[in-house]
């Protein structure tokens, strides 16, 4: 026989075997990875099994749901009530709106002044985040026994309740830096401190795209020197 043939086929023999234990080796891999792969699942599927099965887990999940139905009833019940909203009242409703509800925020404007649509504009962006505060408007022209019991001699004037009972005011733009380009947050901001509304957790935070969007756009300066009335 050809010497060069029979190394010829040696080689081609050895290589085969080569390839032949390659695969079995390979076999093996994926076998031992399937096996792996289904007790994990197994063991997945026992520990949340347990994990259902857990009796701290359902009471966490039973308060959850219960504080989350309280909490939908507190909201309904003060949305009845005229909260998640900015609206206009009328002097012979005054009354009845601020001592009917825990908090409220008043807003005492003129029509005509640019400033009190600025501040209309970041009060109505305000009103439905805060639901546990009133919010409301009366025109200062229409209610003057209530202007003059309560002191209004600039507006806007943005009158703070707890209970029934003024307790703070803004005046003007005096508390907001003057200027008439202030953003929504930083009058949240200064409601906050003055404990009329309360500062929203992180995953309260879905409900106004619109808000975020005003906290960040500010209006436009206004250049009317009478923006203010006394």
């Amino acid at each position: 026989m050809d010497p060069d043939a029979v190394k010829s086929t040696l080689s081609n023999l050895a290589f085969g075997n080569v390839i032949a234990a390659a695969a079995r080796d390979y076999k093996k891999e994926i076998l031992a990875q399937e096996k792996l792969k289904s007790s994990s699942s197994f063991n997945e599927e026992v520990d949340l099994d347990e994990l259902m099965d857990d009796p701290e887990l359902e009471k966490l999940h039973a308060d959850r749901i219960a504080a989350l139905k309280k909490e939908a009833e507190k909201r309904e019940a003060l949305q009845r009530k005229g909260h998640g909203e900015y609206r206009e009242i009328s002097e012979g409703d005054f009354l009845g709106e601020v001592t009917g509800t825990e908090k409220v925020i008043c807003h005492f404007y003129h029509k005509e002044f640019y400033r009190c649509k600025i501040m209309d504009k970041h009060l109505k962006s305000l009103a439905p985040r805060h639901v546990d505060t009133k919010f409301i408007k009366l025109d200062a022209e229409n209610a003057p026994f209530f202007v003059a019991k309560l002191g209004v001699k600039t507006l806007p004037c943005v009158m703070l309740f707890s209970k029934g009972i003024a307790i703070d005011r803004l005046v003007g733009f005096q508390d907001i830096g003057g200027k008439d380009d202030f953003a929504t947050r930083t009058l949240e901001i200064i409601l906050i401190k003055k404990g009329i509304i309360s500062e929203k957790k992180d995953n309260e935070d879905d409900e106004d795209d619109d808000y975020h969007e005003n906290s960040q756009r500010t209006v436009r300066s206004s250049t009317n020197p009478d923006s203010d009335s006394d």
